[in-house]
């Protein structure tokens, strides 16, 4: 048995507790519920002591912090630690690290990976005869230079510019393997910058001197990690392009943008000099196999790749004399002629055509390399399969439908997928086919980094409810919930995305197990990852089953206001006025005039004693009301919409299962007609405590919910951490993200500011993604036509021009406000591809409204954007790519 000392320079507060986990069992075997306490040695020091096996393998470990509220800070940098079996003893030095400091990004995958590639170089001491390594990290250097160590001792020049000892360059990290005599117990050093081409030391890193004050046992090696290098890092900024595989055109696509046309896309972003390429969610969202499966946010496995974006041609061929041989081409010009997807017929067809290659050919299952890819992804692999199968099988989703298997555990999936079973070609049909979609994608992802261009992906914040997540784990999920968003500006009655919401507490049992093999998977393709509606992990908007739209919804988790509350604010309502919907002769007159009022009185209401209405019993839920009126023929639809209003005409809703003593406020109560008949003065008291319920109450509570979920999951990956964090923001939210370097989001036409009609783009943090438009918007063209009068404000104060704004979106107007984008200080500014080819005449559709991707008030919307431009042709379209090259240049992106 070897020791191990484990000493962190860490000032605490009063009540932290300071914990190391890692891959072996003494430090808990990766699962922090059997970390290592490490014990307070003095107001900077912590100390643990660990006695390990020796073996080949690295030791990996990671500290955090356990605060007394729960929640939890991490280390930023993880650390690897190589035993050389030489030795017996080590004596490892680390620095605390905090996620606070903005200067991590520069530790993520597209830096460290992609935009700075660094000098390398070969130097230091063997193992044999090493006594102390150093190690250091520098993210942000220019060519040819490296790091280097100097110091106090005449091992490290004493001092001397001439003296200085190169590091060696590894992945992650700059080291250096030293012979130093025991009597050198006090070393003081600095780490500098060395330029390889020049020779010459370029410059000594900030602050003091490191110490460094340990007296070295005679068989004892000692390392020093000490993070990173003190430099001032340069802003570094990038222009980004946006938009969904789906919609990408190609010559030999297939009606729909495969992963093949990323490369191409890669090629074109190259010469226009963008640095990074933003897809939309790319997991497989097959429930019936027709148009409603082209929503990409709600997959039916967080890990599976969609086949939809399979090249066919790349799988494999079938005989030329084949039926869907003939067939294919005559398909492909056809699906390639069309200006949108044809969801349906593509995705039939492909699957099709991939069974036929599946049969000809399984060889697949005894390569080494599907070996490789099966052992790492089995885990969501198997169930997904099984899957897909009983979904085909049963020709439904709905899981709750399939008998023996409604439910089901690993070991069950383990058992039912073997080779040996009768199912088995089936199942090993689904392997082929998310074997060669990774093939693909990788292929592509590579090609796409050789040119210095960075992915970024997207990970939506809610499941499918019967995906093969809620399948496998359920107990993740909340079930009996509906996740969605309040009512703003692009959806007045909120949204519904159906999703069951996250069951957190059941989450954090395994440490977000779940979370971070989500993180792994997305990992083993993009650099950088968009988490859509960060806010959910703040709170979630959550909406009950017997409900449809978003505005029957409240936050949770929430504090909820309380019956001794509403006594103590003088608001003396029973709990019918609070909590049912207030239905009166005028108001039900008012909102059916010009229809038949009294056949609709007769047919859905029951009036009360006092002169007020109820619903009947078939109809007292908008799910009721809803499925009534999908296949009744006596009223007409528009009947529906004021009956779901009827419903949402409440003040408050109630908190399950508390006995009519807790309640949340209806997000829309001052516009309901049963606010609107209370007395001014009880009108005045219940704003007041409205405004104390959602702006006041919440915040130190949802920050703290944040802090005990994002910490733990953003360490489990390298990726770069972009939030979609838009709609009802918390105030506790920027704090959050800043503190964990998180990049937000910022839409120049959607301020978060209070007042204000557009975002101050030379205001906005580093640590941002400016774009004028995403997915959810219309285009910058499309939204200059919306509203005459907002767009005239924008013309006068944001482009500072006089005058009567253009009616048209100008190619020039489109240039101007990409010119401000990329002007801003944001480190990154993201744009919709159809946004960008809107500056040059040639290129722009003729109605933008053709050129916008998702409708979020309309829940049945049909995803089927596609470009009306080859990316062939955008390649050769030197004017265009020149011209955006130029304005991306002259920004200093």
């Amino acid at each position: 048995m070897s020791k191990l000392i484990l000493h962190l320079k860490y000032a605490s507060v009063w009540g932290e507790t300071v914990w190391v986990c890692g891959n072996i069992p003494a430090l808990g075997n990766n699962l922090e519920a059997g970390a290592l306490p490490l014990q307070f040695i003095d107001k900077e020091s912590w100390e643990a002591t660990v006695s390990f096996e020796k073996g080949k393998e690295a030791i990996e470990y990671y500290y955090f912090i356990q605060e007394q509220n729960g929640t939890k800070k991490y280390h930023a940098i993880p650390q690897t630690f190589f035993p050389d079996t030489l030795k017996n003893d080590f004596f490892i030095k680390n620095t605390w690290y905090s996620q606070s400091n903005g200067n991590t990004v520069f530790f993520t995958k597209p830096f460290a990976e992609i935009y700075h590639k660094i000098a390398k170089v070969s130097t230091g001491s063997s193992l044999k005869d090493t006594t102390h390594i150093f190690k250091v990290k520098a993210p942000v250097l220019q060519p040819h230079e490296t790091i280097g160590i100097i110091g106090s001792i005449p091992k490290l020049g004493n001092w001397s510019d001439n003296g200085i000892q190169l590091m060696k360059k590894g992945i992650e990290e700059y080291s250096i393997h030293l012979y130093l005599p025991i009597s050198d117990h006090q070393i003081v050093y600095k780490y500098a910058v060395f330029n390889t081409k020049t020779k010459t030391l370029v410059r000594y890193e900030n602050g003091e001197n490191r110490i460094l004050n340990y007296q070295r046992k005679s068989k004892e090696q000692v390392i020093v990690h000490d993070n990173t290098i003190q430099l001032d890092y340069p802003f570094w900024k990038g222009a980004g392009v946006a938009i969904p595989v789906f919609s990408l055109r190609s010559k030999n696509s297939f009606g729909v943008g495969e992963f093949n046309d990323i490369k191409l896309l890669g090629n074109w972003a190259h010469k226009a000099g963008i640095k990074l390429i933003q897809l939309l969610p790319i997991n497989d969202t097959i429930i019936d196999k027709t148009n409603a499966d082209s929503y990409p946010y709600a997959a039916n496995s967080s890990f599976a790749l969609h086949p939809l974006y399979i090249n066919l041609q790349e799988v494999g061929e079938l005989p030329k004399e084949h039926k869907l041989s003939v067939q294919y081409l005559r398909k492909q010009r056809k699906f390639n002629k069309e200006a949108a997807l044809d969801y349906e017929n593509v995705i039939r067809f492909k699957l099709a055509y991939l069974k036929e290659l599946y049969l000809q050919d399984q060889s697949f299952l005894s390569s080494a390399d599907f070996e490789i890819f099966f052992s790492k992804n089995s885990h969501w692999l198997l169930p997904y399969a099984m899957y897909c199968f009983l979904r085909d099988k049963h020709k439904t989703t709905d899981f709750g439908k399939w008998g023996k298997y409604k439910s089901i555990s690993f070991e069950k999936v383990v058992a039912f997928t073997a080779s040996d079973q009768k199912n088995y070609p089936e199942i090993a049909f689904w392997f082929f086919v998310q074997y060669h979609l990774h093939l693909q994608l990788t292929a592509a992802i590579a090609h796409v980094h050789s040119l210095g261009i960075a992915m970024k992906g997207d990970i939506p914040i809610g499941i499918g409810r019967t995906s093969c997540d809620a399948w496998q784990y359920p107990h993740l999920f909340h079930m009996d919930k509906q996740a969605g968003a309040p009512p703003d500006d692009f959806a007045v009655k909120g949204q519904n995305w159906g999703f069951p919401t996250y069951n957190w507490e059941s989450m954090q049992k395994d440490s977000f197990l779940w979370w971070k093999l989500r993180f792994e998977k997305m990992s083993d393709y993009f650099d950088a990852f968009r988490i859509d509606h960060i806010l959910g992990f703040f709170r979630i908007w959550s909406i009950p089953m017997h409900a449809v739209e978003g505005i029957m919804g409240n936050f949770v988790p929430a504090i909820p206001v309380y019956t001794e509350e509403l006594q103590q604010q003088d608001i003396h309502l029973t709990y019918d006025r609070l909590c049912k919907p207030y239905l009166t002769t005028d108001y039900l007159q008012q909102v059916f005039a010009g229809e038949n009022t009294d056949a609709i009185l007769q047919h859905f209401f029951i009036q009360q004693d006092n002169g007020t209405f109820t619903l009947q019993p078939d109809y007292d839920t908008q799910v009721k009301v809803a499925t009534y009126f999908k296949s009744q023929q006596l009223f007409p639809a528009s009947i529906q919409y004021i009956l779901l209003d009827c419903l949402s005409n409440v003040l408050f809703f109630e908190e399950k299962d508390s006995n009519g003593t807790q309640f949340h406020f209806n997000i829309a109560m001052e516009k309901t007609y049963s606010f609107r008949q209370l007395d001014w003065a009880l009108q005045q008291r219940l704003k007041k405590l409205y405004i104390n319920y959602f702006y006041e109450r919440q915040e130190e509570f949802w920050k703290i919910e944040a802090q005990k979920k994002i910490p733990g999951i953003q360490h489990s990956t390298n990726m770069l951490m972009c939030g979609e964090d838009l709609g009802m923001v918390p105030n506790c939210v920027p704090g959050v993200m800043q503190d964990l370097s998180i990049l937000s989001l910022e839409v120049q036409r959607m301020p978060k500011a209070v007042h204000a009609d557009f975002v101050d783009l030379h205001q906005v943090p580093y640590l941002s993604v400016v774009t004028p438009s995403t997915h959810d918007m219309s285009t910058i063209r499309g939204w200059w036509e919306e509203d005459r009068t907002l767009t005239q404000k924008f013309y006068n104060q944001r482009l500072q021009h006089f005058g009567e704004a253009p009616h048209f979106c100008e190619p020039w107007i489109v240039k101007q406000i990409l010119q401000q984008h990329l002007q801003s200080k944001a480190m990154l500014s993201i744009f919709q591809l159809q946004d960008l080819m809107s500056m040059q005449p040639n290129l722009r559709r003729e109605n933008p409204n053709e050129e916008r991707i998702n409708q979020p008030a309309n829940p049945s919307h049909y995803w089927c954007y596609r470009m009306h431009v080859k990316l062939e042709d955008l390649i050769k379209d030197k004017v265009f790519t020149t011209a955006l090259k130029e304005i991306i240049e002259e920004s200093g992106r």
